[in-house]
């Protein structure tokens, strides 16, 4: 029997400070060669027991093997050149130096398939496996070579969607795409980025989700969120389309963002990840305040198909702070699985 309020992570943990810079974003790697190798598995161990004993019940690998969850999955593709650099504005929000596109896109290898198979192999309970969505790997390049948005978008999702059927075939049981740029481009999204991210799913047994959040709790996007006014009301240019779709999961935001928590009806019928965790700040929920954000959210989503889960990513917070997040994610879903019982 299926629990009911399974918890999850929305993606990335915080690494172990012996593997790279913590509490920051694209750390680089303190380890080399093997020792990498040996100390990228041992911080996804640590990160697996940590989830387990805070009492998460999706486990994932924390992102505790990539730098970072869009470029590392762009190292590995052909067609793109990481010594030739373009400064580019992520998400319309901050600038930063990246790597350009120079050449027909492809996979020449999978990517994260034996990280994935180290994972699987170190737990028999569900595991969740992210991978960015089409559009935001987009919005995390300089496109030197198609010049054409859309075209670069179907490319990626074309091989999205091989290392998905990998991922898959070694027994991942959620695969998550993570479009933040579905909060931004909302025409582009209408217009062909679900139909893009459809194409990456496409021929997958397993559950589906995609992760749509108001990012990192980094200071371009906390300045970003004061300009939003005191409703945030960008899911509801996507959620109806998204309705529409094939995706079976749908993740976002919700506690202490300023999300009209009637926004749901939306997207009624599909699962949903509800963010009850606030990754923007170090100040540690209460079990009672994760049970509220989930009883809100109970009054438009089925309890079958609620997901308790994190707003985003916990890269840039201290690791004590995201584990004691986790225990407290957990406490308030118990909470209401007593209340529905």
């Amino acid at each position: 029997m299926k629990k009911l309020l399974p918890t999850s992570t929305a993606g990335s943990l915080p690494k172990p400070s012996w593997l790279a810079q913590p509490e920051t974003l694209w750390s680089p790697w303190k380890l080399s060669g093997t020792e990498l190798i040996d100390g990228k598995q041992d911080a996804l161990r640590a990160t697996l027991l940590e989830q387990e004993r805070a009492g998460i019940d999706i486990v994932s690998d924390g992102e505790q093997t990539r730098q970072h969850f869009v470029t590392t999955f762009i190292e590995h593709l052909d067609g793109v050149d990481f010594e030739k650099r373009q400064t580019v504005t992520i998400r319309n929000r901050y600038e930063a130096s990246v790597p350009s596109v120079v050449g027909p896109i492809s996979r020449p290898r999978s990517v994260f398939v034996e990280d994935a198979k180290f994972l699987r192999s170190q737990t028999d309970g569900p595991i969740k496996w992210a991978l960015p969505g089409p559009m935001t790997m987009i919005d995390t390049l300089y496109d030197g070579y198609y010049h054409d948005r859309e075209a670069l978008a179907w490319e990626f999702a074309k091989v999205l969607n091989q290392e998905a059927k990998e991922l898959e075939a070694i027994g991942v049981d959620i695969i998550q795409f993570d479009e933040p740029a579905f909060n931004v481009f909302f025409d582009d999204v209408n217009n062909w980025g679900i139909a893009a991210l459809e194409r990456a799913i496409e021929g997958l047994q397993c559950e589906t989700a995609v992760h749509i959040c108001y990012g990192y709790g980094i200071k371009a996007n906390t300045d970003w969120k004061k300009t939003l006014g005191t409703e945030w009301r960008q899911y509801e240019e996507v959620f109806p389309k998204l309705q529409q779709s094939n995706i079976d999961i749908i993740s976002l935001e919700c506690h202490n963002s300023r999300v009209p928590i009637e926004l749901l009806s939306l997207i009624k019928g599909k699962k949903v990840m509800v963010g009850a965790i606030d990754v923007a700040t170090h100040k540690i929920e209460t079990a009672e305040e994760v049970a509220d954000t989930l009883r809100q959210a109970l009054k438009y989503v089925e309890a079958e198909n609620l997901y308790p889960c994190t707003n985003c990513g916990m890269t840039p917070l201290p690791r004590n702070v995201a584990y004691a997040k986790l225990q407290a994610l957990s406490q308030g879903a118990e909470i209401i699985r007593k209340e529905l019982s």
